[in-house]
């Protein structure tokens, strides 16, 4: 059976590819990124291969943008059944240039060099608004389509982060955490009206945001690149389609009795000891 589906963060490497595949089982997409032209991008890709998709801009931090963003939806494709909450990201400014703190490194005047204690609160601020609350907001918008309906669900996006935070990153280590703990409250809430609320947790995918922390100009692997395929079972970073199996069972009617859960998709990584 059809069903209107909302994608935000759609005109990303991770949730166009989800968009892509959804449209391939006949669900009709709404494509929302708030950059409208990556959103058409995406949208047209989808209608050229014979699926029903458009794009919307829609900022995940302004209500006001998403009543917009849902009003079009509304018009043009129907009710929203299902909301995969894909915006995210993480930010220079709440990130520490070393992975462990030495004393020296008070001493260090470097441009840029960060520490524990130069992390900018508005940067930290900034990560988690986008993870936190760009889930929350899409989510009072558009779940109250799914009130009183059948077969609706929720998908957020958390992170191999929210698990074990990694070296570097506290405030998209602390939001994807935050969003895994909402995924959880939230599936408890809707239960009684119907409403499923799971998460994927993506381990290390090559994107638009990290290539350049993960890999070379030359496609060669960098410093943190290697540890992390040294961590990895599979010796591998992840592709887009490897989350669509998983999407499309927690979005379909075989996982009617799934709520509440954050599952890895990460290649064996939170499977690993590192002996």
């Amino acid at each position: 059976m059809s069903k209107v589906i909302v994608l935000t963060g759609a005109g990303g490497v991770i949730c166009g590819a989800l968009a892509k595949a959804l449209a391939k089982e006949g669900h009709k997409i709404a494509v929302l990124d708030l950059r409208k032209e990556a959103a058409d991008i995406i949208a047209n890709e989808i209608n050229a291969a014979g699926g029903v998709a458009i794009g919307v801009a829609a900022n995940v931090l302004e209500k006001e943008s998403l009543q917009e963003a849902k009003d079009i939806v509304n018009a043009k494709l129907g009710a929203c059944d299902i909301l995969i909450n894909g915006a995210g990201g993480n930010h220079p400014l709440g990130t520490t240039s070393n992975p462990h703190f030495a004393e020296a490194d008070l001493e260090n005047k470097a441009e840029g060099f960060k520490t524990f204690f130069d992390l900018d609160p508005t940067g930290i601020k900034f990560v988690f608004d986008l993870n936190f609350l760009g889930t929350l907001l899409p989510t009072q918008v558009f779940a109250k389509d799914m009130v009183g309906k059948k077969g609706c669900s929720i998908l957020n996006i958390s992170s191999m982060n929210a698990f074990t935070p990694l070296t570097k990153i506290p405030a998209y280590s602390g939001a994807k955490a935050a969003v895994s703990n909402f995924t959880q409250w939230l599936a408890v809430h809707f239960s009684k009206v119907g409403i499923r609320v799971n998460a994927l947790a993506p381990g290390f995918f090559l994107t638009d945001q990290n290539r350049s922390l993960l890999t070379e100009s030359d496609g060669s692997l960098t410093a943190r690149g290697n540890q992390i395929i040294e961590q990895t079972p599979m010796g591998k970073f992840g592709e887009p389609e490897d989350l669509v199996g998983t999407t499309l069972w927690l979005c379909g009617e075989g996982a009617s009795f799934v709520t509440g859960v954050v599952i890895p998709i990460d290649g064996g990584f939170s499977a690993y000891s590192g002996v």
